[in-house]
């Protein structure tokens, strides 16, 4: 029998396919929107500029300041350029660092915000934002930071090189996992985070081996679109929890460290949701063992698989175990010093993820 859930649809519209970067000015006009910022980070410029162009009078201008983890000081700044240029609106082209400033200028001015993804982080599908101020990360949801639209066109993440393609869909993946064992999933989330990780786990090889290739783009696109959702509906667990310690704290990249964390999050949560377990097993083609499923499958990409590697000192890992303890959260396991030591002790060093 079905057990009883709750379920709440996020409400945006979504432009899929190749080419749909030309509706842009379609969406800009349909939200009665006049003058909008376009909003990148410095390696995307060229993208953002590529963006206003198209948009012409309606672009109040670029501004190429997006970081990772989204510094208070950024957001200020992207908060007073929309100020000071008068911008009814956000245009946010790029990953999840731009997506976040989209947000962080919708906190605090109520400006709506278009997302275009050209990752597969899954930013743009979820009311959540986070900043980061004296070395803390902080997060939230609130629903107005949730983009009103989304443009999916795969051409844009052709210029994604294979190692941030990699990375950028394990995180994805890892919304998915803790979306399955979260305390307010239900069976639509579930389908979506089975879906989302096998069409992303399948596509992400043939997108590494070969970047022009836009079915295979367009297959992780539609994964990370899924495993996005599932994030921006469902409670977070100690996977993020631990990635928005590393993040804000020792400002280790994004994608990359979610890409490390998660076999071992997974590891460690696997003995208390064998549901979880069993969904991601057929998703990663009826896997044994899916933390190591995952383990293997970043290897067999090329990605990082230590936290070494992105620079974390050892001595690093009590202050990290420190701020992942430091308050409650739900987690399908109890959350144990011990447990979160050797947890991380294990993706510092790169081995493989032991079994809870």
């Amino acid at each position: 029998m079905t057990p009883a859930f709750v379920y709440s649809a996020l409400p945006m519209r979504v432009r899929f396919g190749a080419g749909s970067l030309a509706g842009l000015p379609d969406e800009v006009a349909g939200l009665g929107l006049s003058r909008v910022l376009v909003l990148c980070s410095p390696e995307q410029q060229a993208t953002g500029q590529l963006v206003a162009d198209a948009l012409g009078s309606r672009a109040a201008g670029v501004l190429p300041g997006a970081r990772m983890h989204v510094p208070i000081e950024t957001a200020q700044a992207a908060r007073d350029s929309a100020r000071r240029l008068g911008a009814d609106g956000c245009v946010a082209v790029g990953g999840g660092s731009a997506v976040g400033l989209g947000k962080a200028v919708a906190l605090t001015h109520g400006l709506p915000v278009i997302a275009v993804p050209t990752t597969y982080a899954g930013s743009e599908m979820t009311p959540i934002w986070g900043l980061t101020e004296g070395g803390v990360k902080r997060t939230g949801r609130d629903p107005r930071v949730l983009p009103v639209s989304v443009l999916y066109d795969p051409a844009l993440t052709v210029s994604l090189p294979p190692g941030l393609s990699a990375t950028s869909g394990i995180n994805a993946i890892a919304h998915a996992v803790e979306g399955l064992y979260a305390p307010d999933a239900s069976p639509i989330i579930s389908l979506m985070a089975e879906e989302g990780v096998r069409a992303l786990a399948a596509a992400l090889p043939a997108v590494v081996a070969d970047g022009t290739d836009l079915d295979a783009r367009g297959d992780a696109q539609y994964g990370a679109w899924l495993c996005g959702a599932v994030l921006g509906a469902t409670t977070m667990s100690l996977h993020h929890k631990l990635c928005h310690a590393l993040g804000g704290a020792l400002d280790l990249p994004h994608a990359q460290t979610h890409t490390v964390v998660l076999p071992h999050a997974l590891a460690y949560n696997a003995p208390a949701a064998p549901r979880a377990v069993a969904a991601l097993a057929r998703a990663l083609g009826g896997a044994g063992d899916p933390a190591h499923a995952l383990w293997a499958l970043a290897g067999r990409l090329g990605a990082p698989r230590s936290l070494r590697e992105l620079g974390m000192p050892e001595a690093a890992v009590g202050r990290i175990v420190d701020l992942a303890i430091g308050s409650p959260y739900a987690n399908p396991r109890p959350v144990t010093r011990d447990g979160v030591t050797a947890l991380l002790r294990a993706a510092w060093a790169g081995e493989p993820p032991a079994a809870g």
